[in-house]
């Protein structure tokens, strides 16, 4: 049967499996079940609140907080009342709070706790469209009834009929407003994404179909809600009805593995990034003959990848210690891995950035699935991915059944499809900007497998590097070279029509402190970063990283910061993107001194 909006989908899970658990939820230290009917019953409560509060269909209402439970029974519950939820990150500043909210026009806002009331309480003068705060947790400081508890907003929908509100679902079509994501952008103001009910039931659709998402899965959910690419974990797990559980937060999400056991997890690229520093950290740790072996299986691994992108073998020599490492080391690592992960999972994928291939050539060496998928919040995140049973490595994979992908001349790549946004709210000049003869101008460079009709992403457009001397050099393939190494946190590269490429880097700080414990160093992040035995171990790894680039892409100059980028000093989207624009403007006299240096010489 069609579906007419994503509630269909609840409400086919909640007719069909009404008993069978929905959600594992972590409360006093144990994680318990909700079942699809606890969600149903909790979704209309928050409904029947929403138009008791005078929300119309149609209007927007704003979600700031942490992924949990109460995010989505909140999100099902504006959608039953005919509403638009307007995520906005909980990272976000008050006046960026501000500004998402008064743009969308949203009328209610949620918010988890007092520090995130605090944000609307200081810009309640610029919000005069917003008729209520509804407080998840504590106590409401204000008095005047402007914030409410949660307690207090539900119990004012218990005068509303289930009459009411079914009408109000029942007006929801295809074509209805869905959601209005602001993008967190790397430069400007963020422009808010307006996606269709219709977009997100393609996609929910596409990703069982392809097998990313089964029945039978337990996926591990701890990306920001306010992020499309959670959006659409949120839509597939409505649409096949498997088991959705809350990581308690980004810091407990390996102690949360072992608790959950999931067989699938989505996650940014620095989430395996830390993964693969602790196997490394493990394998080198070890002594003799076994920390050779480890070394070796690493070197092999990288060096078969290497190959396999040009579409050759490694030697009979290399195979066969290959093979050999494969069954001596790599098994072991996999079973270390599979532990750590809690023991069944069945795939992982990373979206959102570019992942290093030196780290998915490791894990797929180890026997871990591990697909990288592409897409944006303006093609309902989702565009294409490799698939469990087909992942080429290197590349995004295939386009989502349905959608098509075509390079332009200048090698921009544009999407067709059911997932391509209605438009950008309020913003009918960058619109048909984005969006030209039907397709969507994704900003991204990249190429199209002929053969396979597999997608590699290259560069941003606007972030590629054009040296003094002419080279087009994409910035992010040197970066995630440098980046592989467990010490460092963040490189960000530098050449537009200049000599050579430098580049600024910022360190772990949890590896900083080992490091700086085993080579009998002290002091703060400022003072290690800038200590010799660590300026060395980064040149180090620089001149590694170099040694796999052509000689013009190879960092020349580089600076090691006294503090790691953030999102709240504002070099770093909610993501964990760097703002190039902003770093290049906050540190322009470090690299004009790179620069400066070279031209005296």
């Amino acid at each position: 049967m069609a579906k007419n909006s994503i509630l269909d989908l609840l409400l086919d899970q909640t007719k069909s499996r009404g008993q069978e658990t929905a959600c594992l939820v972590k409360a006093d230290g144990k994680y318990g079940p909700v079942t699809w009917n606890q969600l149903w019953a909790d979704a209309r409560k928050v409904g029947k609140a929403l138009i008791a509060a005078g929300i119309e269909s149609g209007d927007r209402v704003n979600v700031i907080a942490h992924t949990c439970y109460r995010w989505i029974s909140t999100d099902m519950g504006i959608l039953a009342a005919g509403g638009v939820t307007v995520p906005i990150y909980p990272s976000n500043l008050p006046d960026e709070c501000q500004y998402v909210t008064d743009h969308s026009g949203a009328r209610l806002v949620f918010a988890q706790n007092a520090d995130q009331v605090a944000k609307f309480i200081e810009q309640r003068d610029n919000l005069a469209g917003v008729v209520k705060v509804v407080q998840w947790e504590g106590e409401v400081a204000s008095d005047d009834g402007w914030v409410i508890t949660w307690d207090a907003f539900l119990a004012a929908g218990e005068s509303v009929s289930d009459e009411q509100l079914d009408a109000r679902s029942a007006s929801l079509s295809p074509d209805s407003i869905l959601t209005i994501i602001y993008t967190s952008g790397t430069t400007g103001r963020p422009k808010g994404v307006v996606l269709t009910h219709s977009n997100m039931l393609y996609e929910a659709k596409a990703t069982a179909e392809i097998g990313l998402l089964r029945t039978d899965d337990i996926q591990l959910l701890f990306l920001p809600m306010a992020h499309v690419f959670a959006k659409v974990l949120e839509i597939g797990w409505l649409g096949t009805g498997h088991v959705l559980a809350f990581a308690e937060s980004m810091n407990t999400i390996r102690d949360n593995l072992g608790e959950v056991r999931p067989t699938l997890m989505a996650g940014v690229p620095r989430v395996y990034e830390k993964f693969y520093a602790a196997v490394v950290d493990k394998g080198m740790a070890a002594e003799g003959i076994k920390k050779k072996m480890f070394e070796g299986a690493m070197r092999v691994s990288a060096l078969n990848g290497e190959l396999e992108e040009k579409g050759e073998k490694l030697g009979l020599i290399d195979s066969a210690k290959f093979g050999l490492l494969k069954k001596t080391v790599f098994s072991k690592v996999g079973e270390g891995i599979q532990a750590i992960l809690g023991g069944r999972m069945r795939a992982m994928v990373s979206g959102g950035a570019p992942l290093s291939k030196k780290i998915a050539w490791f894990f797929r060496d180890a026997g871990i699935v591990l697909v990288e998928g592409y897409g944006m919040t303006e093609s309902s995140a989702a565009t294409t991915i490799g698939r469990p049973t087909n992942n080429r490595i290197g590349t995004v994979g295939e386009a989502m059944p349905g959608t098509k992908i075509k390079i332009a001349e200048d090698g921009e790549v544009l999407i067709q499809g059911p997932g391509v946004m209605r438009e950008y709210w309020r913003n009918e000049e960058a619109t048909k900007e984005t969006i030209i003869d039907g397709w969507l101008h994704t900003g991204d460079i990249g190429e199209l497998d002929d053969r396979t009709q597999t997608l590699r992403i290259t560069d941003r457009k606007k972030d590629l590097i054009i040296t003094a001397g002419g080279k087009n050099i994409p910035p992010q393939r040197i970066e995630n070279a440098v980046k592989v190494h467990k010490l460092i946190s963040q490189c960000v590269v530098h050449g537009d029509r200049r000599k050579f490429i430098s580049a600024l880097i910022t360190l772990d700080e949890q590896h900083l402190t080992s490091f700086a414990k085993d080579n009998g160093l002290s002091g703060s992040y400022a003072e290690l970063s800038q200590d010799p035995k660590v300026r060395a171990e980064i040149e180090r790894v620089v001149a590694e990283s170099n040694a796999e680039l052509a000689s013009y892409e190879t960092i020349k100059k580089f600076k090691i910061l006294d503090a790691d980028l953030s999102i709240e000093t504002g070099e770093l989207t909610a993501k964990l993107s760097v703002k190039r624009k902003v770093v290049s403007s906050k540190f322009g006299h470090i690299f004009d001194g790179f620069y400066a240096e070279s031209f005296k010489k």
